[in-house]
């Protein structure tokens, strides 16, 4: 079979691929920029916490000084705290270091001025604990430490307060940014290159299709997989189902498939051997409880590359049963034309007796003639009592006459008027007796001629069928497959499929607790039970029955 196999295109002269590559680099660079942002404030809040680690160590140095201990136990002295807080903010770089009592009062500052005046601010380490912040102050914004001073005798007398100019802190920043520029910019690179490379791998994953015509076609598919009366399955290269529309789920009785493999949905049986691959060839006929299909399955390719298969189902029950129905009348057809001839052979032979003036001879074969068509009607009469099956039974026995078979109905014979699986029976037997005399019609005559012989047995428990020819029988080692859809010895005959029938009788006979067999070798004969029913059966074969009329499968 043909795959089916996807032509590639670039399309759209790359506009899909350049829109995803802009947008991604448009996103890259945004979030870049925001990135950088975000962490140029979280590095100078780092910056700041250390400035303010250095400015509260200042501090700490200058509390701990000797010398400005002994001065502010004392009320200050003489110029000491000033002389030796400056030479520490000298020393340190730092913009302040000054040294408050415990009123607040400067007993040093940069600007002399400013040394004996109250800051109007509370003093902090009044808890004994240092503190560290941010100062707008007078001298600039700074970074703030701020540690408890005590007096050799471990008393609380005031408080020294250290600041780092904020200049300071920002060049630290600044010296650190053109890094963390370049590391933006080293990631921004890479995700671009990685954007152009998922860009063109989109392009040619959708086949170089546009976003508005990949929106279109799944549109298109859409409408067209759930408005045909045909189902269709696609499948992965995994086996799993990728696609199913609602005909397909109608016919194969599929419910949620999708992501599933045909194992986890479907019993093992001709069906799932033909939709999955197993079974080749085209216009595969398969037989469901409800529905005659016809499954072609079709491999998908691109570039060599096996991409699925997909399956279409149609629903052939009607078609296939105007079509059989249509074979048997043309059958019918045939036997009433040559009953015709041998009625006018008959009305010749008539004729010339009574033109010769034999009149007892002529009355004679007229009464001949006449009784042998009513005695095996009244034959059949005493063991059928249902007039359908007899009506099947005279009319098979016709037809098999004149393709030069010979049909009996066995003596132990014996149905009533209203027999269990009256419909089942009528589909059994009209189908068994065709494919008997197909097949004892065909090859070459036996020494004891070609024969069909019909046994129907309605016992206390079960209504048995056999049915026996002279034919050519079923071929060694295959009883069991006999009974698969499509199996047949035989060609098509006319516009009527093979290979359904025997299919049909198995599974009447199966569905309703019956069994059938058949004998290998020369002469077949098949064996059908059915049960009487306990109870009212659903009917789900009606629509088969009455859709697939009887007809040859066999011979």
């Amino acid at each position: 079979m043909t795959p089916i196999r996807i032509p590639f295109g670039r399309g759209g002269k790359g506009r899909l691929s350049a829109r995803i590559l802009a947008n991604q680099l448009a996103i890259l660079t945004l979030t870049g920029v925001i990135g950088f942002v975000l962490f140029a404030f979280a590095q100078r809040a780092e910056i700041d916490r250390a400035y303010e680690k250095r400015a509260l160590a200042i501090a700490k140095t200058t509390a701990a000084e000797p010398q400005i201990r002994q001065a502010m136990a004392h009320g200050g002295g003489n110029g000491i705290v000033q002389t030796v807080a400056e030479r520490i903010r000298k020393a340190s770089g730092a913009s302040y270091v000054v040294v408050l009592d415990l009123h607040g009062v400067r007993h040093s500052h940069p600007d002399p001025a400013l040394i004996g005046v109250p800051t109007g601010d509370k003093i902090v380490v009044l808890d004994g604990q240092s503190h560290v912040g941010t100062d707008p102050g007078g001298l600039g914004r700074s970074a703030n430490g701020k540690a408890p001073l005590r007096a050799p005798d471990g008393r609380l007398v005031g408080e020294v307060s250290a600041g780092i100019p904020e200049h300071f802190v920002l060049g630290e920043l600044w010296r650190e940014l053109p890094t963390f520029a370049l590391y933006s910019a080293i990631a921004v690179a890479l995700g671009s290159a990685a954007a152009f490379l998922l860009a063109r791998r989109l392009k040619r994953t959708t086949f170089g299709l546009e976003l508005e015509e990949i929106a279109g076609l799944l549109q298109d598919r859409e409408a067209m997989l759930h408005g045909i009366r045909e189902g269709v399955i696609a499948f992965d290269p995994d086996g799993r189902i990728t696609v199913v529309n609602d005909e397909a789920r109608r016919l194969l009785g599929l419910g949620t498939a999708l992501g599933s493999t045909l194992e986890e949905v479907l019993p093992d049986g001709r069906l799932r051997r033909a939709l999955d691959g197993t079974l080749t060839g085209a216009d595969l006929n398969v037989l469901t409880d409800e529905h005659c299909l016809v499954v072609n399955r079709m491999p998908v390719t691109l570039h060599g590359r096996e991409l699925g298969a997909v399956v279409t189902v149609r629903d052939r029950t009607e078609l296939i049963g105007l079509l059989r129905e249509l074979d048997s009348v043309r059958g019918l057809t045939d036997a009433l034309r040559a009953q015709q001839h041998e009625f006018t052979n008959r009305m010749h032979t008539l004729a010339g007796l009574l033109d010769i003036g034999d009149h007892d001879a002529a009355y004679e074969f007229a009464v001949e003639s006449a009784g042998a068509d009513q005695a095996l009607t009244e034959s059949v009469r005493e063991r059928i009592g249902n007039p359908l099956l007899v009506g099947l039974i005279v009319a098979k026995t016709t037809v098999a006459a004149e393709r030069g078979v010979h049909m009996e109905l066995s003596e132990d014979s014996a149905l009533g008027e209203d027999p269990p699986h009256l419909r089942r029976l009528l589909t059994i037997v009209g189908n068994l007796l065709d494919n008997a005399i197909d097949a004892a019609a065909g090859g070459p005559p036996p020494a004891g001629g070609r024969e069909v012989r019909l046994s129907l047995v309605e016992a206390v428990d079960q209504v048995l069928v056999r049915v026996s020819d002279s034919g050519p029988g079923i071929p060694p080692g295959a009883a069991e497959s006999i009974f698969e859809d499509g199996w047949s010895t035989r060609p098509d005959r006319g516009t009527a499929r093979r290979g359904l029938g025997l299919a049909l009788v198995h599974r009447l006979a199966a569905r309703h607790g019956g069994s059938i067999t058949v004998s290998e070798g020369p002469g077949a004969v098949f064996t059908v039970v059915l049960p009487l029913p306990d109870a009212t059966p659903v009917r789900r074969e009606a629509r088969l029955t009455t859709a697939l009329p009887t007809g040859g499968d066999r011979g």
